[in-house]
C-alpha cells in the first residue's frame, strides 16, 4: 500500500479555480475502480493551503490513477499558477487500520 500528502499553497486569486480544477479530476476519478484507491482533498482555513491525502493498493494502481489526463491538466495548471514553494510530497509507511482498507 501506498499513501502520499501533499500540500501547497496557492495565490488567494487561484484558490476558486483549483478547487475547479480539483472537482474536475475528482468526477473523473469516481468513474475508475475506488475499491483499489482513496483520494481526499483538503483545504485550510487560510483557503489557500491545499491538502491531498491519497492511498493506492500497489503502484500499478497509483500510475494509473496519477496519469488521468484531468489530474495531469490540474496538476499543470495548479504549478503555472506559481506556487511559492510550498510544495510538499510525504509518503507515509503503513502501521495498522482499525478497518481493511484494501482487499
Amino acid at each position: 500500500m501506498i499513501t502520499v500528502i501533499v500540500s501547497y499553497q496557492i495565490k488567494p486569486e487561484f484558490s476558486e479555480q483549483n478547487k475547479k480544477n480539483i472537482e474536475k479530476f475528482l468526477n473523473d476519478f469516481k468513474q475508475l475502480d475506488a475499491a483499489n484507491f482513496s483520494y481526499v482533498v483538503y483545504t485550510k482555513d487560510d483557503n489557500v493551503t491545499f491538502i491531498h491525502y491519497s492511498t493506492y493498493k500497489n503502484e500499478k494502481v497509483q500510475t494509473e490513477i496519477l496519469n488521468v489526463p484531468s489530474f495531469k491538466e490540474f496538476q499543470w495548471l495548479r504549478d503555472e499558477s506559481g506556487l511559492n514553494g510550498t510544495h510538499k510530497v510525504e509518503v507515509l509507511n503503513f502501521i495498522g487500520s482499525s478497518k481493511e482498507i484494501f482487499n
